[in-house]
């Protein structure tokens, strides 16, 4: 017998000891969070409390009722604050998360509601002389997309080449904001053709699917390849299918021949691309939200058999090569690919999950709990919105979103991968005009939306992460500055919500912000670039001429040319006095400026 007959014998033998139904333990409920404080302020009540040990997550109450909206999917918040906008006195409470399914006790109410509107002042306070740590920016490990083969298209949207520029917007976030690899839907569906079946014997063929991985290593990406969906001819029930598309949802009908498909497509990768390539730099994630049954029809003991069977077929190429999962929706079944894993010993080199609406719960303390602290946590999918069509990530509320989204997974996760790139996108129909409430940070046209620039100022901050607070009546407000080697500092300052019925503006949530960066000596340029309703926001330039579906002509050149990172106010020489540099201005909710100094 050969070495790769014995392997594979090796792991089809851990495809049959692979199944059962998982039940994990829960833990204890953690007890209520103690030290609830509730600061009333201009439109907002601001609650803080003490942090709870082994929380993964905290869901605060109004009234005995847990906060929610209808389109955030998980409403508990990752830290021990919370900002609550323009409701009447309340009586707040919190309660701390151990597991999705594990909520301790509520803590004692404290009562509060909202100060009047009116002038509001914040102090942000930034120390260029001191460093706190490497800046972490967990947009770059990966970026969401639209089905790979959409690639290969020569269809049009509005008037726009399908395949072309959603290549150049994969081009364009890895040049402009640092993306290093994408993970998309789909590379083992039909379209692609890398199975059928001929009198009864399995035909593996990849050719398209290189056709499509040669076009993402041109762009200098990599691919975090997402193992699904089904091929029809190897699905239980071919008939179950999810988007426009139809992908296939179903488990498949022999695990054996799942198993060797996806050994043989990591097989052909290995000998295309070098295997020392894919060790370094690709990554193998196993379906895609299979605790939703709209993607898959199986039940969750046919989903970890699934894993085990794709994960021994991964590491049977190489064992250096990284599979994980569960990939699911809304945290789902963490805890139980933990449990599943503890007892089949399968491998799981980075664990998975979205979420949508919200920053990401922190994950750290159920590993450390299992036995796995240090494992990767790479949330796969993440966005303003789960709804297609939702317009309130287009303006400049998407762009905050991100902004806090980021900065609050900064040096906690390894990945917070924003879904999707580009609004060339097709799962429940083609973008019906420019401005659809597309998931994308750029339009059908590769126009940049205040997401997109809000990436691109973070991207702009150094290395060397500074010392930065605010004071006052801060509700929204938030501050990341750092620190080039060359002594540039930046400075991002930005005023948001999760309050998605005040996307629009919320004037009781203006704040008048005094600036203040110490830590400096000599004279500097001083440049300060705006994201709000009245600059950088290219729907509201669309708006200004006249709106419709789609541009025709020359209002793509106009769109274009207007497609701009504003400026606030034109650049300026300032002198440090006393080592520091004030500057005052207001910031509109949702806004965001960026404040850079150059020596």
């Amino acid at each position: 017998m050969s070495t790769a007959d014995a392997a594979r014998d090796d792991w089809r033998e851990r495809i049959h000891q692979a199944s059962g139904e998982v039940v994990p333990a829960s833990p204890p409920a953690p007890p209520a969070p103690a030290g609830l404080r509730a600061c009333p302020g201009a439109g907002q009540v601001t609650l803080t409390w003490d942090p709870v040990p082994g929380a993964i997550g905290y869901l605060v109450h109004r009234d005995g009722v847990p906060v929610g909206q209808p389109d955030v999917d998980v409403p508990a918040v990752p830290g021990c604050r919370y900002v609550d906008t323009a409701h009447g006195p309340t009586a707040y409470s919190v309660a701390a998360l151990a597991t999705m399914d594990t909520l301790g006790p509520r803590s004692a109410e404290v009562t509060a509601g909202p100060l009047p509107a009116g002038p509001a002042a914040v102090t942000v306070r930034v120390d260029a002389a001191r460093v706190t740590g490497r800046l972490q920016r967990p947009w770059q490990p990966m970026i969401g997309s639209e089905h790979l083969s959409y690639l290969l298209s020569r269809e049009e949207t509005g008037g726009r080449l399908v395949g072309a520029e959603l290549a150049e917007a994969l081009r364009t976030v890895r040049d402009e904001l640092g993306v290093r690899a994408v993970r998309a839907h789909a590379i083992l569906c039909d379209d692609l053709g890398v199975y059928r079946e001929v009198d009864g014997r399995a035909v593996h063929d990849f050719t398209r699917v290189d056709e499509v991985y040669d076009t993402i290593m041109g762009l200098g990406l990599r691919p975090v390849v997402e193992l699904g969906f089904m091929p029809r001819d190897l699905a239980a029930d071919p008939t179950r299918t999810v988007f426009g598309y139809e992908a296939v949802i179903s488990p498949p009908r022999d695990f054996e021949a799942w198993g060797d498909l996806v050994r043989a497509l990591v097989e052909h990768l290995a000998e295309r691309y070098g295997i020392q390539e894919l060790v370094d730099h690709w990554a193998f994630e196993v379906w895609n939200e299979p605790n939703l049954a709209v993607f898959w029809s199986g039940t969750p003991e046919d989903y970890f058999l699934l894993y085990d069977v794709s994960a021994a077929a991964v590491k049977n190429v190489h064992p250096g090569l990284r599979v994980g999962g569960p990939a699911s929706a809304a945290d789902g079944w963490m805890e139980e690919l933990l449990a599943h894993v503890a007892g089949s010993g399968a491998a799981l080199d980075f664990i998975s999950t979205h979420t949508y609406g919200n920053a990401p719960l922190d994950w750290r303390p159920a590993l450390a709990r299992h036995g796995r602290p240090g494992t990767p946590i790479w949330w796969t999918e993440w966005g303003p919105t789960p709804t297609h069509f939702h317009g309130i990530g287009d303006g400049p509320f998407g762009a905050t979103f991100l902004l806090h989204g980021m900065k609050s997974a900064a040096g906690r996760l390894e990945a917070l991968s924003h879904w999707v790139a580009s609004d060339h996108f097709e799962e429940l129909g083609r973008p019906p005009r420019l401005f659809h409430g597309g998931f994308g940070l750029l339009t059908v046209g590769n126009l940049r939306k205040p997401r997109f620039h809000a990436l691109t100022l973070a991207a702009r901050l150094g290395d060397d992460e500074l010392a930065a607070t605010v004071e006052g009546d801060a509700a929204g407000v938030e501050v990341w500055a750092a620190r080039h080697g060359d002594g540039r500092v930046g400075v991002l300052v930005w005023n948001g919500t999760l309050d998605q019925s005040r996307a629009a503006g919320a004037p009781e949530l203006a704040r008048s912000v005094t600036l203040a960066i110490g830590g400096l000596d000599g004279d500097h340029t001083l440049t300060h670039h705006r994201l709000d309703h009245d600059h950088s926001d290219i729907e509201a330039v669309w708006r200004s001429m006249g709106g419709g579906d789609w541009p025709a002509g020359r209002q793509w050149d106009e769109l274009h040319a207007a497609n701009t990172l504003d400026e606030l106010t034109p650049p300026a020489r300032v002198t440090a006095e006393g080592g520091t540099v004030t500057l005052e201005f207001d910031l509109p909710m949702p806004a965001v400026s960026f404040v850079e100094l150059t020596p």
